[in-house]
């Protein structure tokens, strides 16, 4: 994985966790990799890698067990509130870049009718 300057890493951590779990490369119950195998294979702190999974603990994306690990939840209803809130994060970027770029909203349309043939 690589890191952008731009965002703390526990964050883009955060984020590809995340993206595993919802397009489904981690599994509902399925034990995530420990901490330490996780901050070896990023190569990163280990207490980088604790604080991303203490955030999404608290937001009921990781379940802990004591003494087991650490697993993804199979509540169905907060992943599919997260995918959609991932979706209208990844929107609102996409449509301010284009914004920016000086795209229409008529020719934003074209282009992504265009795309999605």
């Amino acid at each position: 994985m690589k890191f952008k300057d731009d965002r703390p890493i526990y964050v883009q951590i955060q984020e590809d966790l995340c993206r595993q779990i919802i397009t489904g490369k981690l599994k509902p119950s399925q034990k995530i990799p420990s901490v330490r195998n996780l901050a070896a294979h990023l190569m990163v702190n280990v207490n980088t890698i604790q604080k991303a999974l203490k955030h999404m603990t608290r937001s009921g994306l990781l379940i802990t067990k004591r003494g087991e690990g650490n697993f993804v939840t199979n509540d169905k209803k907060l992943l599919e509130k997260i995918k959609k809130d991932i979706i209208k994060s990844e929107q609102s970027k996409f449509v301010h870049n284009m914004k920016a770029l000086g795209v229409s909203t008529i020719q934003l349309n074209l282009i992504l009718t265009e795309h999605l043939k």
